[in-house]
This record gives structure tokens, C-alpha cells and sequence, in this order.
């Protein structure tokens, strides 16, 4: 769950955008995208674990081939740094509106404190992202119940005012595919070197069931939300923290500071994938790469986040599609065609 939440789950706005404007069909995608990440992220564990994967690597080129995997290993590779831009701008944009710091500062806070979390190696990145989870889905779920309870949802003005040409795709089935598409995109980088620690499946598969319908609680949650203060949350870039401000100050505050560690979790997995992928952890080089793209990724940040969200994470999540095709294709050459050559056991 940490690798696909970040600042636009945690903000609201990749609901919003990906399944808000659909009004309440959008609620039909979340249960699509829920089923997706089940399934999708069992597939990516287990040939994970099959494969002993170092890197997402292994994983795209056993699922798509040479040819296809080697690009579906660029576009992940490139996101991989863009979502760490862009989560330093989210950084920045958090110092800056709702805390009154500068901009710069915020980025590079979270950059400085990234790259520390990453050259501790694979047990500090989960460890990050296993202590910021559980917070976030209290906080949103406790948000969504006072929402609700204060301002209901009225089905009837969400239908109205739906507004399907604004969403950043064109249809709420192939908005689901998308969304579940560019997360795993990142999500991958941290999956397939997870699978390999896990040696039993059932686990695996525990972790894949638990952590698609953690997802799609989280998001339908935030979704909900929404919803139920539609049109007023449309305009804010935080939509979230807009609503937790309508109750204190206090709750917005916190808020804040959660979304700022679920932003902290995406860019911890984001580098650490990067590195991982370009080199392994245990050279000489690892440490130089880590810091040498905490750098640039520092100086492309100062773009701003709404500007790199908007563009760069929906081109990736028609590129992901390639990924998807690969692993169903991997999926069924396993378990339909032919029992792998690989397997351990």
C-alpha cells in the first residue's frame, strides 16, 4: 500500500481527478481498480519470489520479452525519478501553503531526508513506508466519517453536477485501468525485490488480498469525501486538507504533516527503485547514484507539483498498460501454458 499512496492519493486529487468527476459511476471504477491491484500485485510478488528479482528488472523482462520489456523498463525507470520530482515539489508546496515556509526548503528537506531513509537499504525503506500506512488510513477514514456525518452525500447533486469531460481520462472503466496502471508502474520497483524476501506464497498472497482492499477502502474513502462537499473541493489543489480545515485548524495541521510522510514514503521508494535498478545496493556506486539523483531530482522540483502531476502521471499510465499486458501475458504463460523452468521448488 505505501508504494502506491503518495501526494496525489493522500491529497484527494488523484481520486478527484480519476474517479470523482464520474459522479457516482466512480464508485464502480474504485471497485475495479481494488480487484486490479489484488490481482496485479499478487502477479508481481510471486514472480518476485520466483524469479529472486534484485530489481524490477527481472520481473518486466520475464513478463514481456526482450523487445517489450526493455521499454516497459524505461518508462518504469524514467517515472521512477519524475514521481521523486514530483514529490519533492509536493513537499514544497505543503511548506508553502499550509505551514507559510518556502517552497525550496520543503523540497529540500524531503530530498535530504529520502536519500538518508534509501542508503539504509531495502529493511529502511519498508520499515518507512510499514509506520506511515496505518496513519494515513486512520486519518482519512476519520475525516471521511466526519465528513459524512456532518455533510451528507446527496446523490442527486453529485449526478448533476459530474462532470466526466473534466476527468484527467475520458471513461470511468478505462480511468480504473489507468489509475491501477501508473501506480504499479511505481509500485513495481518495490514489489519484485519484496517478493524476494517472502518465502512463502501464502503470505504473498495475504499481502496482495490485504493491500488492494486496503487501497480501495482508502480510496473510496477519500472518494466519499468528495463527494459529499462537491462543488467546493474541485478548485483546491489539497482538496483533503481543505476539508479537514472545515473542521479545526488543529486537524488540518495533522493532516498535513501525514500527507507530508505519505509523500516522504513515495519518494523513499521512488529513489531506492531507481538506484536499485541502475545499480545494486551493496557497490560503491549505490551510494553516489542515491545522492547524485537527490540532486537533480531537487532542482527539477522546482517546477511545481500540480504542473508534473498533470502531465507526466497520466502519459505514464497509458505507457503502464504495456506493463499490465506484460504481466498478464506472464501470468498466463505460468499458469496456462507451461510450468516455468524457473521454480525452486
Amino acid at each position: 500500500m505505501g508504494t502506491v499512496v503518495g501526494a496525489g492519493f493522500a491529497s484527494g486529487q488523484e481520486v478527484l481527478q480519476f474517479f470523482s468527476f464520474f459522479g457516482i459511476t466512480g464508485i464502480f471504477g474504485l471497485l475495479v481498480a481494488a480487484l486490479l491491484f489484488v490481482f496485479f500485485g499478487l502477479v508481481i510478488l510471486e514472480l518476485g519470489r520466483r524469479l529472486n528479482a534484485d530489481s524490477h528488472r527481472e520481473v518486466i523482462q520475464y513478463a514481456g520479452g526482450r523487445w517489450l520489456g526493455t521499454v516497459i523498463d524505461g518508462v518504469i525507470t524514467f517515472f521512477l525519478f519524475g514521481a521523486l520530482t514530483a514529490m519533492a515539489a509536493g513537499a514544497g508546496a505543503i511548506f508553502e501553503e499550509q505551514f507559510g515556509l518556502p517552497f525550496i526548503l520543503g523540497s529540500l528537506v524531503m530530498v535530504i531526508i529520502t536519500m538518508l531513509t534509501v542508503l539504509l537499504g531495502i529493511s529502511g525503506v519498508i520499515n518507512a513506508i510499514s509506520f506511515v500506512v496505518p496513519a494515513l488510513l486512520v486519518s482519512v477514514l476519520g475525516i471521511t466519517v466526519a465528513t459524512l456525518v456532518t455533510s451528507p452525500l446527496n446523490p442527486g447533486e453529485v449526478t448533476d453536477w459530474a462532470r466526466a469531460a473534466r476527468a484527467a481520462v475520458p471513461s470511468w472503466p478505462l480511468s480504473a485501468i489507468t489509475y491501477v496502471s501508473y501506480n504499479l508502474v511505481l509500485g513495481v520497483s518495490v514489489l519484485a525485490p519484496l517478493g524476494k524476501h517472502v518465502n512463502n506464497p501464502k503470505t504473498l498472497q495475504k499481502g496482495a488480498l490485504l493491500g488492494g482492499i486496503g487501497l480501495g477502502i482508502g480510496a473510496l474513502a477519500i472518494n466519499l469525501t468528495m463527494l459529499s462537499r462537491i462543488p467546493e473541493v474541485a478548485g483546491y489543489e489539497v482538496p483533503m486538507v481543505f476539508v479537514a480545515a472545515q473542521f479545526s485548524p488543529l486537524i488540518q495541521i495533522a493532516y498535513s504533516v501525514v500527507l507530508l510522510a505519505e509523500i516522504y514514503t513515495t519518494a523513499v521508494g521512488s529513489l531506492y527503485g531507481f538506484a536499485e535498478r541502475i545499480t545494486d545496493q551493496g557497490k560503491p556506486l549505490f551510494k553516489w547514484l542515491v545522492i547524485g539523483t537527490g540532486i537533480v531530482a531537487f532542482a527539477a522540483s522546482q517546477f511545481g507539483f500540480s504542473t508534473l502531476v498533470r502531465v507526466l502521471y497520466p502519459a505514464v499510465g497509458y505507457a503502464g498498460l504495456l506493463m499490465l499486458g506484460g504481466l498478464l501475458y506472464g501470468y498466463a504463460k505460468e499458469h496456462l501454458i507451461a510450468q516455468p523452468a524457473y521454480k525452486r521448488e
